[in-house]
Order: C-alpha cells, then sequence, then structure tokens
C-alpha cells in the first residue's frame, strides 16, 4: 500500500486533488478525510459546539485516525467515520474503508501527526491563495453545509485565519511536493498518478 498525505488551508482544494487522483491513478484506492475525525462533545450545548476552535490542530482525535491508518495499511477494514456539521458532532456511517492499492488522507492538519507523517510515502502541499480559499470556503459552507454568511466570516476572522497563520502554512515545509492552483491543477495529477503507478508496479524486493 502508498500512503499519501494532502494538506493545505481550508478552500484549497485538497478533496478535489485527492478524488482526481484516485481517478487518475488507474488502481485501487481508498480516502480518509480528516474532518471525519473531530472530537465529540456530547456533553456540550450546540451554543457550546459552535464556539470551539474546529482550525486547531487539537480539535482532532489523532489517535483514532491513526489507528484507522495502521489497520488499513495492515489490511484490515475499518468503519468509516463521519461528522455532521451542521450539529458539529459525530454521525452514524454503515460504510467501510477496504485497504486499497493507494490511501490518501487530505486535511488542514494532516502533516500534524509525526506518526502519520513517518508513514506517508508522498506528502503533497496545496499552495492556493488565501483570498481564493476564502471564496471557495463560503460557496461550500453555504451550499453543503448550512451555514449563513455571518457565521462563516466570524469563524474565518476569529480561527481559520489566525490557525492559518500559526500552523498550516508551515505545513509547506514538511511536504514533498507543492501543488499549485488546486486540486483541479490537471498536468500535475497526471504526473503524480503516473509517479504512483511505476511505483506500484515496481517488483517487490
Amino acid at each position: 500500500m502508498v500512503f499519501i498525505g494532502i494538506c493545505g488551508a481550508s478552500g484549497s482544494g485538497k478533496t478535489t486533488l485527492a478524488n482526481e487522483l484516485c481517478s487518475a491513478i488507474g488502481a485501487s484506492s481508498a480516502l480518509i478525510n480528516q474532518d471525519a475525525y473531530y472530537l465529540d462533545h456530547p456533553n456540550l450545548t450546540f451554543e457550546e459546539r459552535t464556539r470551539l476552535n474546529y482550525d486547531e490542530p487539537y480539535i482532532f482525535d489523532h489517535d483514532l485516525l491513526y489507528n484507522d491508518v495502521r489497520l488499513l495499511m495492515a489490511g484490515q477494514e475499518v468503519a468509516r467515520k463521519a461528522y455532521d456539521f451542521s450539529e458539529h458532532r459525530r454521525a452514524e456511517s454503515h460504510e467501510i474503508i477496504r485497504p486499497a492499492d493507494v490511501l490518501i488522507l487530505e486535511g488542514i492538519h494532516a502533516f500534524f501527526d509525526e506518526r502519520l507523517t513517518d508513514l506517508m510515502f508522498l506528502k503533497l502541499y496545496i499552495n492556493v491563495e488565501p483570498d481564493i480559499c476564502l471564496l471557495r470556503r463560503i460557496n461550500r459552507d453555504i451550499l453543503e453545509r448550512g451555514r449563513q454568511i455571518e457565521n462563516i466570516t466570524e469563524q474565518y476572522l476569529t480561527t481559520v485565519k489566525p490557525m492559518y497563520q500559526k500552523y498550516i502554512r508551515n505545513y509547506v515545509h514538511d511536504a514533498d511536493v507543492i501543488v499549485t492552483r488546486g486540486g483541479k491543477n490537471a498536468r500535475i495529477v497526471d504526473i503524480l498518478a503516473g509517479y504512483l503507478r511505476d511505483e506500484l508496479n515496481k517488483p517487490e524486493a
């Protein structure tokens, strides 16, 4: 199994790049979204949950994510995790992730846990202008997550931008490849897919 990490700012196109790679590689692939591994807070009220910082690295259940990756790399199935962004709570999922030739993890803090980065064969960082990321985030949060523009603006100013400046932009130094122009950069997708196919076709030592 080849394990790939994709990191970058919120709205940079991480999920898009992951899906484009899965389609282009031509081998079996599995995708894990780090967003599904937010810590659950059942004892907090909805209002209290809305005030949490969902852009800082410690909001994620890194141990659960690491364990799932290790199980998949060991050839075992895991239950796909899910998250309800409208309620800020873990959600039920009956889907199973099966081991594949290529495993991709994407998330804003995909490079935070050194246990995971040590397992990654390839680390990709998507470098997109922050204002472009903000516009994409607004469209996504309104259309897919039922958010209001006032809430999106407040969250961007209080957590998204500060956490990008403190953590996320620095992950570029951990990357093997820097991807520009977002997840639909067809040329880089073709190059990466060809490289990965060659790696998968190498005879085992």
